[in-house]
């Protein structure tokens, strides 16, 4: 079988180059009963997260007196692709993806002022093109803001990978199914900390390397798109009367 060309006089199947993220939109508080959440659409991904918490821990045998348990569950909607996921319910796949995000969020969310509780953190595929633990993160982390949880900084992360032998940064379907190597990369822009890395394929230790410049450089551009989306639904809020007034410039909060 004839191996499918990804990369044809230097542009990807979609028109991108190299580097190139795919359309990114990220919207905040789209549920009215959660207390935060976010809808991303990520190329053909379109994924909504939800937060609730910090609320009573159930069942109680899993309560820390020191600190929120930090709970989360990812999910695919048995339509959200033709391929692999059209079954409804958790699997092998969904847990390991929840498992990895939890503790992604674990170490930034400031678990330790919200002793004896649960943040519950839900993020549901609803159309899937490849990428989707990652737009799921940071649909996740917008929520979280969103529901007012004090975190170090809010993650952000991008794919990256091999395809064709060049380093790319966020993989389509196509891409992913047929690329040499995929890495999800989860971050702290503040800190320069990563707090995800998964790896499938192999790389040599500076194709690894440059992947993690390209994948530093691009989730630039998906934090600056969250931090916009917190900020218009501040705005959104402020007009309505719920969010605090700002101050003047120069003042400080009141306490």
């Amino acid at each position: 079988m004839e191996k499918m060309q990804l990369i044809v006089n230097g542009k990807r199947m979609d028109g991108r180059g190299l580097t190139d993220l795919r359309p990114l939109k990220i919207k905040a508080g789209v549920l009215n009963k959660a207390d935060g959440s976010a809808y991303v659409e990520w190329g053909n991904n379109k994924v909504l997260a939800a937060v609730y918490g910090p609320r009573e821990c159930i069942p109680r045998h899993d309560v820390n007196p020191y600190h929120a348990v930090v709970r989360c569950r990812y999910t695919m909607a048995p339509f959200c692709s033709m391929e692999e996921h059209g079954r409804s319910g958790p699997n092998r796949r969904s847990t390991e993806i929840s498992k990895v995000i939890r503790e992604v969020f674990e170490n930034v969310v400031l678990a330790e002022h919200f002793p004896k509780t649960a943040i519950d953190v839900y993020m549901e595929v609803l159309q899937s093109d490849g990428g989707t633990r990652i737009a799921a993160l940071t649909a996740a982390a917008v929520a979280l803001a969103d529901a007012g949880i004090p975190m170090k900084d809010i993650v952000c992360g991008v794919a990256v990978g091999k395809i064709d032998g060049q380093i790319a940064a966020d993989f389509g379907k196509y891409e992913d199914n047929f690329g040499e190597s995929d890495i999800p990369v989860a971050l702290s822009q503040r800190t320069g900390e990563v707090l995800l890395l998964q790896m499938d394929g192999l790389l040599t230790k500076d194709e690894l390397m440059k992947a993690l410049d390209i994948a530093f450089e691009a989730s630039k551009q998906v934090s600056e798109l969250q931090i916009r989306a917190l900020k218009e639904r501040y705005a959104e809020k402020e007009a309505k009367g719920i969010a605090p007034a700002r101050p003047a410039e120069g003042a400080q909060w009141q306490q």
